[in-house]
C-alpha cells in the first residue's frame, strides 16, 4: 500500500471525528453505525473498481449514455440546428466555440427524465431502490421509510425522493429526517448523472461508471455523517413504508408525458441557477479582490485544503482540489465539473482526476439547500420549522459523506 493510499484511510478516520466535531461530539453515537457506515463504503468501492465483471458492467454504463447523447442531439439538431449540434453553415475559428451549453449539454435532462419516468413506471426502478433499500436496511438498522428514501436518492433528486415516502415523513425521527436530508444532498439524480458523464467523459477515464459508483457509495457515507453528527436518539417508528413503492403514473405515455414535464422544470432551474449564482460570485469577486487580493475561489482553496489531503491527493495537487470543492459549494458541481471538462483536468494526475470526480458527485451547494428545504416543506409542513434548523447543518454533512466517498476511492486506488 502507497503512502497516498494510507493517507486516505487516515483522512477517512479524520472526516469521521470532523462529521462528530460539527455535530457537537455528542454522545450516543453507535458503534454499528461507524462500522456499517465505512464497511459499506470500502465493499461497495472495492467490488465495483476491482471485480472485473462488476466493472465491465459498469463500463456499459458509459456506452448507454454516449447513445443517449447521440440520440438527444439528434432531436437537439432538429430543433435548434447547428446551435444544437448539426453541422455549422461556417467555418469554426475558434475551437470549442460551437458548443453551447444550454442547447446541446443540458437538453439531455429531458431524455432521461422521460426514460427515468419509464423505468419507473416499468417496476424497473423500485425494484433497484428496494434492494439498496432491504441492505441499507440490514446495515444501519433504520426505519423502511428512512432506508427508502435514501436509496431513492441514489437515482433520484432530492426532492423527488422524500415525495416518495411523504405518508411517513412526519412520523420520522429528528435523526431519520436528518439523514433523509442529508442524502439527498450527497448523491445526485439519473438526469444529472448522465449529463456529467457527458461532459467529465474526456478526462476521466469510465466517467458514467465512476458517477454511478459514487452516488451508490455515497448511501452509507451520508448515513454515517449524519447520524455522527446527529445520533439516533428515538426508537424508530416509520416502518410502514416498507411495502412496495406507490405508482405515480396512468401509463406509459403518462410517465413519459409528464417525465418530460419535470424534466424542462429541472432544465430551466439549472440554467437559472448557473445564471444567477455565477454572476453572484462574480459580482462578489468584483467586490472582494480589489480590497484583499482574494477570490472566493481563493478563500475555498485555502478552507478545502486539508479535505483535499484527507482524500488521498498529494501536496502538491490539494489547491487545485480545494479549489473545486470549494466552487462546488458556493456556486454548484455543474460549474466544478465544466470547469473539469474544460481544463482537462490540467496540474491532477489520473488518479486526482478520479477521487475529485467522485467528491464533486452530489448537491452540496447553498442553492441545493434551498430547493430542498422548500420541496420538504412543502410535503410535510408540519414540521418545517425542523427542517429548516437543519438545512445548513445537512450541507456540512453531505459535504463530509462527498469527502468520504472521495477518500474511499482514494484508499483502494494505487497511484
Amino acid at each position: 500500500m502507497s503512502l497516498l493510499q494510507l493517507q486516505a484511510g487516515l483522512g477517512l478516520g479524520l472526516l469521521c471525528l470532523l462529521a462528530w466535531a460539527c455535530g457537537g461530539c455528542r454522545r450516543g453515537v453507535r458503534p454499528r453505525v461507524v462500522a456499517a457506515g465505512l464497511l459499506g463504503q470500502l465493499v461497495l468501492a472495492g467490488a465495483l473498481l476491482h471485480i472485473p465483471p462488476l466493472r465491465a458492467g459498469f463500463a456499459a454504463v458509459g456506452d448507454a449514455v454516449e447513445a443517449l447523447a447521440r440520440a438527444t442531439r439528434a432531436g437537439t439538431s432538429l430543433v435548434f440546428g447547428y446551435l444544437g449540434g448539426a453541422p455549422l453553415p461556417f467555418a469554426e475559428t475558434t475551437p470549442g466555440a460551437s458548443f453551447i451549453l444550454f442547447f446541446q449539454a443540458l437538453p439531455l435532462v429531458l431524455v432521461v427524465g422521460a426514460l427515468s419516468a419509464a423505468l419507473y413506471h416499468w417496476r424497473v426502478l423500485p425494484l433497484v431502490v428496494d434492494g439498496l433499500a432491504a441492505g441499507l436496511k440490514r446495515l444501519f438498522g433504520l426505519s423502511g421509510a428512512c432506508n427508502l428514501s435514501v436509496a431513492a436518492n441514489v437515482f433520484v433528486g432530492m426532492v423527488e425522493a422524500p415525495l416518495l415516502i411523504r405518508p411517513w415523513l412526519g412520523s420520522l425521527t429528528r435523526a431519520e429526517l436528518f439523514v433523509s436530508m442529508v442524502a439527498g444532498l450527497a448523491t445526485i439524480s439519473g438526469n444529472m448523472l448522465v449529463v456529467y458523464a457527458t461532459m467529465i467523459a474526456p478526462v476521466v477515464p469510465d466517467a458514467a461508471g465512476q458517477l454511478l459508483t459514487a452516488s451508490l457509495i455515497a448511501a452509507p457515507a451520508s448515513i454515517l455523517a449524519a447520524l455522527l453528527m446527529l445520533p439516533e436518539s428515538e426508537a424508530p417508528t416509520a416502518q410502514a413504508a416498507e411495502g412496495p413503492m406507490p405508482r405515480l403514473y396512468d401509463s406509459t405515455m403518462d410517465a413519459l408525458v409528464r417525465g418530460t414535464a419535470d424534466g424542462l422544470q429541472l432544465l430551466l432551474g439549472i440554467m437559472a441557477s448557473l445564471i444567477v449564482f455565477v454572476a453572484l460570485v462574480a459580482l462578489a469577486n468584483a467586490m472582494l479582490e480589489p480590497l484583499t487580493g482574494l477570490t472566493l475561489q481563493r478563500v475555498a482553496g485555502i478552507v478545502f485544503w486539508p479535505l483535499a489531503w484527507a482524500m488521498g491527493i498529494p501536496a502538491e495537487e490539494c489547491a487545485t482540489v480545494a479549489r473545486s470543492l470549494g466552487v462546488k459549494v458556493v456556486v454548484n458541481e455543474f460549474v466544478s465539473y465544466l470547469e473539469l471538462a474544460a481544463s482537462g483536468g490540467a496540474g491532477l494526475a489520473e488518479r486526482s482526476r478520479v477521487i475529485l470526480t467522485y467528491a464533486l458527485c452530489g448537491f452540496t451547494n447553498f442553492a441545493s439547500v434551498g430547493i430542498m428545504v422548500t420541496g420538504m416543506s412543502a410535503l410535510c409542513p408540519e414540521r418545517r420549522a425542523e427542517i429548516t434548523a437543519l438545512g445548513l447543518k445537512s450541507l456540512v454533512a453531505a459535504s463530509i459523506a462527498c469527502c468520504m466517498a472521495g477518500a474511499t476511492v482514494g484508499l483502494l486506488t494505487a497511484p
